[in-house]
């Protein structure tokens, strides 16, 4: 009865990038909900498109932008696009290419490569409820899915250029397996960089993870976690005290507030000047009191999700508990929290079981 009133309390207080080049075909849709009402009805007809995507009853309702709702039409639209290489500078790169099955929807190496083989900053982010967040990218620059979509369309994730978009779009747009759709889906505009990023961001907003075992556990299944599991649990909300930022059922305390949560661990500092570091949060705010601090990620399919923090520093979940346990990388704005928690070798694996309890069962799939 503890633990179940302890989540209900967490209920109550809760209201991207880097790629890779894999060729796995991904498999398995997400499920459905019931049917959502659409705008176009007579597209929804003619292609027997599924409903939409119900979110989690245990995470809440997602927010959904005034000025983009979401329709199975646009959704299925944004899943196409998701997909498509076209919409880079080359051809080379997708969304998808950034995010695949395979890493967990995170991505595949440390610093991964754009299109036209530029190099990228930081480590691409696992997508399973990104419709929560309020700040995206993990300095929290962005504010929205569709600022999120333009940022990677337009910067050296996709290589276009803000310049280019127009010309971009108006290319897609003239396909002849889009044209129709954009025409259904926006009358009004057709394809334009705008349309574009809501059609991306809609899709995205049907990426729910909330059926993991943990979840199954918390719901009353008591056979849901093994007997490691159950002790790796007591450990993440008592002895190490993982939860303080981790905070379920997001597993992150970045959902729990409109601006975010951003924390400073040490990681990537080790060996370099203070010129070196990336400064995180600080590039965003110009205050120095963020200064290299970055989003909380969410552990939900932590245990899939390897290579781990901004900079993808750590390739071993078991490595990655222990240098957070041990309080993280020591420097002049370490998070006060981190400490060294003192856990012994059979508490880490505890730990590491129970991480592998939040895995999502999820897949991103081409729409049809």
């Amino acid at each position: 009865m503890q633990m179940r009133s302890l989540f209900c309390a967490w209920m109550l207080i809760l209201a991207i990038p880097s790629c890779s080049r894999k060729q796995e075909t991904p498999a398995e849709p997400i499920k459905a909900a019931a049917p959502t009402q659409s705008t176009t009805p007579a597209l929804t007809q003619q292609h027997k498109l599924p409903a939409l995507p119900q979110a989690p009853a245990s995470l809440g309702p997602i927010r959904i932008p005034d000025d983009n709702s979401l329709t199975p039409e646009k959704v299925r639209l944004g899943q196409r696009l998701f997909f498509d290489r076209r919409l880079s500078v080359d051809g080379s790169h997708s969304c998808y290419d950034c995010h695949q099955n395979e890493d967990g929807t995170g991505g595949h190496d440390p610093i991964g490569t754009g299109a036209q083989g530029k190099p990228l900053t930081r480590h691409a982010p696992i997508l399973w409820n990104v419709a929560y967040l309020p700040r995206l990218y993990w300095d929290g620059r962005a504010d929205s899915l569709e600022a999120v979509a333009k940022g990677a369309w337009s910067g050296p994730n996709m290589g276009v250029g803000e310049e280019n978009l127009g010309k971009k779009s108006a290319e897609i747009g003239a396909l002849p397996e889009y044209k129709d759709d954009f025409d259904n889906v926006f009358p009004a505009d057709g394809a334009t960089p705008g349309t574009i990023e809501q059609a991306l961001a809609s899709y995205e907003r049907t990426l729910f993870c909330g059926d993991t075992a943990w979840d199954r556990y918390i719901a009353g299944q008591d056979s849901a976690l093994t007997p490691e599991q159950k002790q790796g649990w007591e450990l993440f909300k008592g002895k190490a005290a993982c939860n303080a930022c981790h905070v379920p059922p997001f597993f992150s305390d970045a959902y729990l507030s409109p601006e975010g949560a951003f924390h400073n661990n040490g990681i990537g500092m080790e060996g370099k000047k203070e010129s070196e570091v990336d400064i995180g949060r600080m590039k965003v705010t110009s205050n120095p009191s963020d200064w290299a601090l970055f989003k909380t990620p969410s552990l939900r399919n932590v245990s899939k999700s390897a290579p781990y923090f901004h900079n993808g520093a750590i390739a071993k979940l078991e490595d990655a508990v222990r240098f957070m346990a041990k309080g993280g990388f020591k420097n002049k704005n370490r998070d006060s929290r981190l400490v060294d928690k003192q856990l012994s070798d059979p508490e880490i694996k505890s730990l590491v079981a129970f991480l592998g309890s939040l895995e999502c069962t999820g897949r991103l799939v081409p729409a049809p």
